[in-house]
């Protein structure tokens, strides 16, 4: 199963500049923001980069036990999700006043490399949905990919559906409208969104993500 919007996000992230101190990593604001800027607007607006870091040799998350911006006046905190990813805010004044990013890791820092992953928002995680706002979040992922694809063509592949993803990998489910979740994930193609009269959840996932094609 391909991970194209990790795949997709980490070729466009290309963040370096990182400073191991301990099991600390600083990373400087405007790299984030070169990025997240992408997204704001309209026709992205459902959609979001969450940072991570992936352990080298293992493929899976790094912990993290805290993550904050800095600047010489303040102090932001950011929220880490409990598997171990986190946001940024959009706000080109931390840009201006040369913030950094601390993120205080669980484990050694230079056994843990940069991974990005471009998701649907919090907020658009719910249980049921409509034709309309699955067809809403498919667009907003099709709306970005022609986009970024204008100048990097040679990388982007096609949008041709939607992955949704459960915390428990063990999931299997099939719900009142047919489809199948299985191991925890469950693909919808462009096909069957445009026919869909909703889509039932046995509860809210963990992510939407887009389903890409070469």
């Amino acid at each position: 199963m391909i991970r194209a919007a990790l795949l997709l996000a980490s070729a466009l992230c290309g963040l370096s500049g990182l400073t191991a101190h301990a099991e600390s990593i600083d990373v400087e604001y405007s790299r984030f923001y070169s990025h997240v800027k992408k997204l704001d607007n309209e026709d992205t607006q459902a959609l979001q980069f969450a940072f991570g870091f992936i352990r080298v040799g293992e493929g899976r998350l790094c912990g993290i036990n805290n993550a904050e911006i800095v600047t010489d006046k303040q102090t932001l905190p950011l929220e880490v999700s409990n598997e171990g990813r986190f946001t940024v805010p959009t706000e080109k004044a931390l840009k201006l006043a040369n913030a950094l990013v601390r993120i205080d890791l669980k484990e050694v820092a230079n056994v843990c490399d940069m991974s990005v992953q471009l998701e649907t928002k919090v907020e658009y995680l719910k249980q049921y949905y409509s034709q309309e706002e699955l067809s809403f979040l498919f667009e907003q992922y099709a709306a970005f990919f022609n986009e970024m694809g204008s100048f990097l063509s040679f990388l982007m592949p096609s949008v041709k559906g939607l992955m949704i993803q459960f915390d428990d990998k063990n999931l299997d489910f099939i719900t009142p409208q047919g489809v199948q979740i299985n191991n925890g994930v469950l693909q919808l193609e462009q096909q069957w969104i445009s026919e869909a009269k909703g889509l039932t959840l046995p509860h809210a996932p963990l992510r939407i993500t887009a389903m890409a094609s070469s």
